[in-house]
């Protein structure tokens, strides 16, 4: 029967192709304007590291007290006097304390001009906790960590670049015109967002080329990109080093409920040691966030993408109410033809499942024509976003999954009181008045 009836709805839609073309728009507009936005606001709120999510977290403590800026929150940063103190006492099963930093990377053929790369100073256990793959080579040691050896980590773009993709391990490369041995080479990793660096505003950019230990950074002086202060420091190095200036992320791996709880208590005792020796004047102010808690506290998905998405959905709402008006229409238009099957024996099922079967082909329209609506909001929105979430605006298969299913939801669900409707037709009326 499903034959019979997708044969009858074709016919029937041959035979009134303006309110066809009409119906389809209208769900194809729907769907575009909806996916256009739902593709963007999916890829900005996605789980980036879904298998380790739940157990890594970021530990935030107040050195300052309130009327910082941060509210009842501690800063999203921490100090370099806590981060070393969390390092020594490595109560996590894997811990990492990192910075940004910034090189100018001198190339050894001297015909090639120097050019700035974005760095991360880590500890070894930052590949390890994050699933970081390696295309060449692995991960410094942790004998390495604790001397601050002159090793790196790079992406495999930066190797592309310089050794034109040939296993670098062993080479050496030029930053700042000091000498690093590179021991590993990164094979594709892209997480989005960027969750390791949102406090450093870099969510929605590419993972960084160099990796180097964060006690050869800091021995070496590497200066960080961001840092924010209650109070001016001295102006040496030291002085920031002993100052409650919060510049560096710092983030665990709790496998276990067990783990988080005692970390928790860790952290309480932590702080309420520091307010005993006098260095922090107001009472434990800590925050364990996981990844995704983590991203909700940092707003990385902003509020005005949550408002496109609603209006979006609200033009979806609206061209599926003129769609229902349409069908409502072209079946009521219909009522006669629907009388003489009524009289020859056919049952209300019958009707209304061909006047679902009709609504679906239109459903199926309309997504394709919704996908080419999509595609073409992409184009734009990559066009006026900015350059760090631009990339995010294209489709894959499960945007195009989405679509589809999205469309042909929609559209049974508009059609369902239209074909109603429809099957109510009373036969001997119908034939009366014709």
């Amino acid at each position: 029967m499903f034959g019979y009836y997708l044969h009858l709805a074709i016919r029937s839609l041959r035979r009134a192709p303006i309110l066809t073309v009409l119906m389809i728009a209208a769900i194809g507009l729907g769907i575009g304007g909806s996916m256009t936005v739902l593709t963007v606001f999916r890829a900005m709120s996605g789980d980036p590291i879904p298998h380790k999510s739940s157990q890594l977290f970021v530990p935030e403590i107040d050195p300052w007290g309130h009327g910082h800026g941060f509210g009842n929150n501690p800063p999203d940063q921490l100090t370099y006097l806590d981060v070393e103190q969390l390092l020594r006492n490595h109560i996590a099963q894997q811990q990492t304390a990192m910075y940004g930093v910034g090189f100018s990377v001198i190339p050894q053929d001297t015909l090639q001009p120097a050019f700035d790369v974005e760095g991360r100073a880590a500890n070894t256990d930052f590949f390890s906790m994050f699933a970081v793959p390696f295309r060449y080579g692995a991960p410094w040691t942790a004998a390495d960590d604790q001397r601050g050896a002159n090793v790196i980590v790079i992406s495999h773009k930066l190797n592309d670049r310089l050794f034109k993709g040939a296993d670098s391990v062993g080479r050496t490369i030029d930053l700042d015109n000091h000498e690093y041995q590179i021991v590993g080479v990164l094979d594709d990793w892209q997480p989005i967002p960027l969750f390791y660096a949102v406090a450093d505003g870099r969510a929605f950019e590419e993972t960084e080329d160099v990796f180097l230990p964060f006690t050869r950074a800091i021995a070496s002086h590497v200066p960080w990109q961001s840092i924010n202060c209650n109070k001016t420091p001295g102006s040496s190095w030291e002085a920031h080093m002993q100052s409650d200036c919060v510049w560096l992320d710092f983030w665990v791996e709790l496998p276990t409920t067990a783990d988080v709880q005692r970390y928790r208590r860790f952290l309480y005792d932590y702080a309420e040691a520091q307010q005993r020796s006098g260095r922090f004047q107001n009472a434990p102010n800590n925050r364990l966030y996981n990844v995704r808690q983590w991203l909700a506290a940092e707003h990385v998905v902003p509020d005005k993408a949550t408002i496109m998405l609603l209006v979006s959905f609200g033009l979806l709402v609206v061209c599926l109410l003129n769609a229902t008006a349409l069908l409502l229409a072209k079946f009521m238009r219909r009522a006669g033809e629907f009388g003489v099957r009524r009289a020859l024996g056919g049952s209300r099922r019958a009707i209304y499942s061909q006047c679902l079967v009709e609504t679906a082909v239109i459903g199926i329209a309309g997504s394709l024509l919704g996908l080419v609506f999509t595609w073409v909001g992409l184009v734009g929105l990559r066009a006026v976003l900015p350059m760090q979430i631009a990339p995010l605006a294209h489709l894959d298969w499960a945007d195009v999954g989405t679509a589809i299913v999205l469309a042909l939801l929609a559209t049974v669900v508009a059609g369902l009181y239209p074909a109603w409707r429809a099957a109510q037709v009373q036969p001997a009326w119908q034939l009366k008045v014709n």
